[in-house]
């Protein structure tokens, strides 16, 4: 018997989505422009990377069942400067998608209305969710600039590139010109 889910594969699709940006991001730029940074003040793709992964995994631990930010997090860490490979990125970005990956496997749609914290504050799972969902693409939008930014002309587009129709078809059986 399986569980309705259809608001959580939704929040799960939503999730996939931003991770398969933030991928493509780091995919496309070298080990220098992945610890690149503007300015003193401003982030490197590895900085959010390190920040995004210790936020999932604080918020995902004991999900339903403990404070959503964790005593062993070391939040200010996240945003020290570091000259990590890109595999070691790549393994950071994994840690806090597992954990969250887990957490929304065992939820189901009746989940959604419980109570969890965050920093002593009660929110619906909904909310939380919400919160983690907007978190995580306002940085992974972060990464995608700073990485346009630095690839310029080279930068490969990760949606609909300009000047291309805005609705791809992925399908050849939904193409305007039909099945191939």
């Amino acid at each position: 018997m399986s569980v309705a889910r259809p608001i959580l594969e939704s929040i799960e699709a939503e999730f996939a989505r931003y991770e398969k940006l933030m991928e493509r991001t780091i995919g496309q730029l070298s080990e220098e422009e992945l610890v690149a940074r503007a300015s003193p003040e401003s982030l490197s793709i590895a900085m959010i990377v390190w920040h995004l992964s210790g936020n999932l995994r604080s918020r995902f631990t004991d999900f339903l069942t403990a404070d959503g930010e964790k005593a062993w997090r070391d939040r200010d860490t996240e945003f020290e400067p570091r000259s990590p490979g890109r595999q070691e990125i790549v393994e950071k970005w994994e840690e806090g998608r597992s954990v969250l990956r887990a957490a929304l496997s065992e939820l189901t749609d009746d989940d959604l209305a419980r109570s969890v914290r965050i920093r002593g504050e009660p929110h619906t799972v909904s909310r939380a969710l919400a919160r983690a969902l907007a978190h995580t693409s306002y940085h992974v939008g972060q990464a995608t600039y700073i990485g346009k930014v630095l690839r310029g002309a080279e930068w490969s587009y990760l949606t609909v590139p300009p000047g291309q129709p805005v609705f791809p078809f992925e399908d050849a059986q939904d193409s305007p010109e039909g099945p191939k």
